[in-house]
């Protein structure tokens, strides 16, 4: 099982977030679970080809 962290907020009566790794592509529910289900859903389409040019955020280590 694979964890990844989200970033999420209500906006009035929707669940809006994205995934911290690919912040450029935002989704929503109805639910927080449904949110959740999407987030899913985008993840394996930004990690399996799906969605072409995917921006990707990671970390430098500078000395």
């Amino acid at each position: 099982m694979v964890t990844k962290k989200f970033v999420y907020w209500k906006d009035h009566e929707i669940w809006i977030g994205y995934l911290e790794e690919f912040p450029d592509y935002m989704t929503q529910g109805k639910t927080l679970n449904e949110l959740k289900v999407n987030l899913i859903d985008i993840y394996k389409e930004l990690t399996g080809g799906l969605i072409p040019e995917v921006r990707h955020v990671d970390e430098l280590e500078i000395a």
